[in-house]
């Protein structure tokens, strides 16, 4: 059967970031090496095409540099081709977004001190009740997080109103991060990165303009998300052969009905969900706004290294 492989973070350590969780890029090519030995590692435009086709399929979120410094040079050793989705909003704003703003911190001073920090600037009143049960019981299940670091990404990631997250997340950054400039720049895929990839032969798609939950949002504030993302990536590339999304964390807490009929009148080929199954006929027929895919750590080699 086919399988998608969903990755973020293939980096070799860094002192300055004692607890930032990556797969280590020696594990990477362990895995590249487990999939090219026990399946085919196909390209993806198969997924253009009404019918499954046994083998994997590479994909790649968040648009860093880890895909430019790590990933292409050993895909393009072994002749392999992948997705990467990319959250356009950093080429607007030129500042980190605030899911990877959370990653940097949590990375350098760990779950505890993060924690501890929000609740200098948290009020109840930004704190919304929608879905809220929901996202407590699906959230970061398959993830090895401690209780703070659970606590501060359900926070940040999933129960604060987006009326409020980018205000906290500034002074945050302002507490702990003095350069957030100078990181940002070292953290995202440059445009150039982005037009280098998509000649060497990798797909390029979508992963909304600033990562945000889609259930979250108005069918209007959906609708933003996806065409002015696509519309970014059209223009960085000078046209992509195909319009593909992935859903910010992912699950189908994440988005509703409404999103997959805006991919739809949006003239995308195919978008990915996070589901642990492997992609079905009647997925490619059916649903192929929500195919199903795989973290990389159910896999051999796939698991991030603990301290």
């Amino acid at each position: 059967m086919m399988k998608a492989i969903m990755y973020h973070y293939v980096r070799m350590p860094d002192a300055a970031y004692p607890y930032f969780r990556f797969l280590h890029f020696d594990d990477f090519k362990k895995q590249l090496d487990y999939f090219s030995q026990n399946f085919l590692i196909l390209h993806p435009s198969v997924l253009n095409e009404q019918k499954t086709t046994n083998g994997i399929i590479l994909t790649f979120d968040d648009g860093v540099k880890d895909h430019i410094d790590f990933v292409l040079p050993e895909l393009q050793k072994r002749n392999l081709s992948a997705i990467f989705y990319i959250s356009t909003g950093v080429y607007d704003k030129n500042k980190l977004l605030d899911v990877h703003r959370l990653h940097v911190l949590l990375g350098k001073f760990g779950g505890k001190h993060i924690y501890d920090t929000l609740q200098n600037y948290l009020k109840d009143e930004m704190l919304i009740d929608t879905h809220v049960d929901e996202f407590k019981r699906l959230t970061y299940n398959r993830q090895l997080n401690d209780e703070y670091t659970l606590l501060a990404k359900r926070i940040i990631n999933y129960f604060i109103s987006y009326d409020y997250r980018e205000w906290i997340m500034d002074r945050v950054m302002e507490d702990l991060v003095k350069d957030e400039e100078k990181l940002f720049w070292e953290f995202y895929l440059s445009e150039k990165d982005i037009q280098q990839m998509q000649d060497a032969g990798m797909i390029i798609g979508s992963h909304t303009v600033n990562h945000k939950v889609m259930s979250k949002l108005s069918f209007e504030e959906q609708d933003i998300e996806i065409c002015n993302s696509f519309s970014t990536l059209e223009q960085i590339t000078d046209g992509l052969p195909v319009r593909t999304f992935c859903y910010p964390y992912g699950g189908y807490h994440t988005f509703t009905e409404e999103t997959e009929k805006l991919l739809e009148q949006h003239n995308c080929s195919f978008a990915f969900n996070v589901e642990p199954r492997d992609i079905e006929l009647k997925d490619m027929l059916y649903r192929r706004q929500a195919l199903p895919r795989y973290d990389c750590n159910l896999f051999p080699y796939g698991k991030i290294r603990e301290n």
